[in-house]
């Protein structure tokens, strides 16, 4: 046998993991989809609570919660931490979507609202199907993995558009300076209108307001849905069932590959 050719155990194991990623999203679904609009707030694990970042969260999280917004973090220690603690502070719904890793992820305590997950990318969908707005504060590779996988989704069009706020300047600048010089102006990698597509700032207040001024120009009974402009002028941009565009098929759909 081949070493690329599957064994029949480890075709079977394929085929029960997708039984598995179908488990995650109905529990998932099942819990999120009563929490109301939603703020997802990204930021380090590492943060303690003497950081400046630290008592930002916090502070984020307490506001969004006075403002009826459910704060959904990743559920660990740090910056999700202090969200969920200011959002449990405000008397809100205090959303942690936990993970298993392979190095112990300790939830925080100030979840009233709690699911686990194995796998990052039905977490990830989380983050957002429900969000009417991101809060992204100072972090590592999966805060700035889930700044950009947001920014694709909003730039392509494929989720519609929702508040990006970037809390902490002094952190974010030399990022968005990259983005202006480099891809913008040296590559002509991304358009100017993309630089649009978020808000620096160092208060919380201003964080918040840029999220709720946003909700409240989009917001129809189920939901931030584009605008008829949107509409008119993207005519493509029908949402599927789980939330996201369809947008314009791709050439030669018709021809779908076939299994050998």
């Amino acid at each position: 046998m081949k070493d690329h050719e599957f064994t029949y155990e480890t075709a079977a194991e394929e085929t029960w993991r997708i039984f598995r990623i179908m488990a995650e999203f109905v529990e998932a679904i099942e819990v999120m989809a009563h929490i109301g609009p939603a703020v997802s707030v990204f930021g380090s694990a590492r943060a303690l609570p003497t950081d400046h970042y630290y008592q930002l969260a916090v502070e984020c999280g307490r506001l969004l919660a006075l403002r009826n917004f459910a704060v959904v973090t990743g559920g660990g220690p740090g910056i999700m931490e202090a969200a969920n603690k200011g959002a449990a502070a405000g008397g809100g719904k205090s959303v942690g979507l936990n993970i298993a890793l392979p190095m112990e992820q300790i939830p925080n305590s100030y979840q009233n609202i709690a699911l686990d997950f194995h796998y990052f990318f039905v977490r990830k969908v989380m983050f957002l199907k429900y969000a009417v707005g991101t809060i992204c504060l100072p972090g590592g590779f999966g805060s700035l993995d889930e700044f950009f996988e947001t920014m694709t989704l909003i730039q392509t069009r494929k989720a519609p558009a929702m508040a990006i706020v970037l809390v902490g300047s002094e952190f974010w600048r030399p990022m968005i300076d990259w983005l202006r010089d480099t891809l913008l102006d040296r590559h002509a990698y991304i358009s100017p209108e993309d630089l649009d597509l978020y808000t620096v700032t160092d208060d919380p207040n201003v964080a918040v307001e840029t999220v709720c001024a946003h909700y409240e120009r989009h917001r129809t009974p189920i939901g931030i849905r584009p605008t008829a402009e949107e509409m008119r002028r993207h005519p493509h941009d029908r949402l599927t069932a789980e939330g996201t565009v369809y947008g314009v098929p791709p050439m030669g759909t018709a021809r779908r590959s076939r299994r050998p």
